[in-house]
């Protein structure tokens, strides 16, 4: 199994190249980060959003899981991941954006769409993870509208993300004192394509 080897190998590629380049920006990044952006997006292998966004290092402080999801702010009990990434983002690095980019062919977004039950006997952390888009997806489901119902449920739940978003008090707090902005964004992998969120239109515009 030589997968880990690759991975050591590329080190080495970037140890000699990329790091080099930017050396004097890693060693001023040992001191501290600033990050201005934060990247909420899908732990799929094909959609890194430092390669995508060709990101300096230290540009973006980035958080990915399964379909790119935000819960809704919630103080009950529980391990939460992502919610304590989006406070420390937005309270202890004072990111001034948050994007929230969803992707094409996303399997998270289609076992949602196929919906049953993904666990071992009922047991899954992806059927609680994928229910945060139950709701959506049936709205999907529902309009005759939406033909392309894989597409449709990536964008819908991209606007679910940012309204779970607005659910957090010091997100809101912030965007509403004009020092926090929230955007939406999709990736095709099959043509590179990156189409923008257009919240006062409601629709998605090419780059």
């Amino acid at each position: 199994m030589p997968e880990f080897a690759q991975l050591l190998d590329g080190y080495r590629r970037f140890r000699t190249a990329n790091y080099q380049r930017y050396r004097e920006r890693w060693q001023s990044l040992s001191h501290g980060q600033h990050p201005p952006v934060m990247i909420i997006a899908c732990c799929d292998s094909r959609v890194d959003p430092a390669t995508i966004f060709d990101t300096l290092p230290g540009q973006a402080f980035v958080v990915r899981n399964v379909a790119n999801l935000v819960p809704p702010y919630d103080l009950q009990g529980g391990l939460h991941g992502v919610s304590s990434a989006i406070e420390f983002g937005v309270t202890g690095l004072d990111v001034r954006h948050i994007v929230v980019m969803g992707h094409g062919a996303c399997g998270g977004i289609r076992a949602a769409l196929e919906g049953g039950d993904l666990g071992l006997d009922g047991k899954s952390f992806l059927d609680q993870w994928l229910a945060l888009v139950s709701d959506v997806r049936e709205t999907v489901l529902a309009d005759p509208t939406v033909t392309d119902k894989q597409r449709g449920l990536e964008l819908a739940a991209i606007h679910q993300s940012l309204a779970n978003l607005r659910t957090f008090p010091f997100v809101a707090e912030a965007e509403a004192a004009a020092k926090l902005k929230l955007h939406g964004c999709h990736f095709a992998i099959e043509d590179g394509a990156m189409s923008v969120l257009d919240e006062a239109e409601g629709c998605f515009r090419p780059v």
